[in-house]
C-alpha cells in the first residue's frame, strides 16, 4: 500500500481559519454559512483542527460541536488558560465534543506563535476552509495559514465574511 493509498483511506481532516472580526453580521449568517461549507465535510470520522481565539474559530466551534459528529482538535499556541475570556468559555461549552486540546505552550503570545499554531494545524490536515474578512488585507493570519495550506499544496476552501 502506497502513501496515497493511505491518504485516501484515513478520514478527512480539515484546518478551520478565520478573522476574529465577525461583529458585523448576524449569528444566524455564520449559522447559514457553516452548514453550506462546513456541513459537507463534517462526517462522523472527520477530524476539525480548530484555532481556540475568538471570532470565527469560537463559532466554528459551536457550530461543529452542536452540528456535526466529526472529531473536534482545538489547538492553541499557549495554554487554553491564556485565551480570551469568551473562547475559554466556548472550550468549557462544548468540552463533551472537543475530542482533544493541544496545547503548544508558547512562551510569548505574540504572532510568531500564532502562525506556528497556524502552520501546526495545517500539517495535520488534509485541506483549510478558510473565512477571511471580506475587505482584509493579505497579510492577516488567516492569510497567511491559507497560503501556507497552499505552499503543502493542500486544498482551500476560502469563504469571505
Amino acid at each position: 500500500m502506497t502513501t496515497y493509498d493511505t491518504e485516501m483511506i484515513m478520514p478527512l481532516a480539515v484546518a478551520i481559519t478565520g478573522t476574529r472580526s465577525t461583529e458585523h453580521r448576524e449569528l444566524i449568517w455564520y449559522a447559514d454559512t457553516f452548514s453550506t461549507y462546513l456541513a459537507p465535510f463534517a462526517a462522523a470520522d472527520a477530524r476539525f483542527y480548530i484555532g481556540g481565539a475568538v471570532g470565527i474559530d469560537t463559532l466554528s466551534l459551536l457550530w461543529l460541536a452542536g452540528n456535526s459528529q466529526a472529531r473536534i482538535i482545538v489547538v492553541v499556541p499557549g495554554t487554553v488558560q491564556d485565551q480570551p475570556a469568551e473562547a475559554r468559555q466556548a472550550i468549557e461549552q462544548c468540552r463533551d465534543r472537543i475530542t482533544d486540546i493541544v496545547e503548544l505552550r508558547a512562551a510569548v503570545l505574540k504572532t510568531p506563535a500564532f502562525h506556528a499554531r497556524n502552520r501546526w494545524m495545517v500539517d495535520h490536515s488534509h485541506m483549510v476552509i478558510g473565512f477571511p474578512l471580506d475587505n482584509g488585507g493579505p497579510g492577516s493570519g488567516t492569510w497567511q495559514t491559507i497560503e501556507y495550506g497552499a505552499s503543502q499544496g493542500k486544498p482551500r476552501l476560502i469563504v469571505p465574511v
